[in-house]
């Protein structure tokens, strides 16, 4: 099942104090990008961020599920109504991400 585009616009719109929020149509599904920074999909009209070692330290009780069959797991935000808590999680995995990406240019 396809997720609709209005579900992805409204995750952009809760999520729009975490940077400048892109999504980008996948094979039926969403990639989402924070300042460009790819960071999480949206499979079925749910909300799956990648896991990094600091949100699993920020936020531990945060469900995990593979966003399709044979992924690997991600976290599952279940409350998307939750802004505050999204944003964090976002900024968090994105610097997280950032420095992932520095660190491996630097070899």
């Amino acid at each position: 099942m396809a997720s609709h585009p209005d579900f992805v616009n409204y995750v952009a719109e809760q999520l729009r104090e975490a940077g400048a929020i892109r999504s980008r149509k996948m094979f039926g599904e969403y990639g989402l990008y924070c300042d460009d920074v790819f960071f999480a999909v949206i499979c079925d009209d749910q909300l799956f961020v990648k896991i990094t070692p600091q949100g699993e330290a920020a936020l531990p009780n945060l469900p995990k599920a593979p966003p399709y069959e044979g992924a690997k797991d991600s976290f599952l935000v279940e409350d998307v109504e939750d802004r505050e808590r999204m944003t964090e999680l976002v900024r968090i995995t994105c610097e997280a991400l950032k420095s992932r990406h520095q660190k491996k240019g630097r070899k």
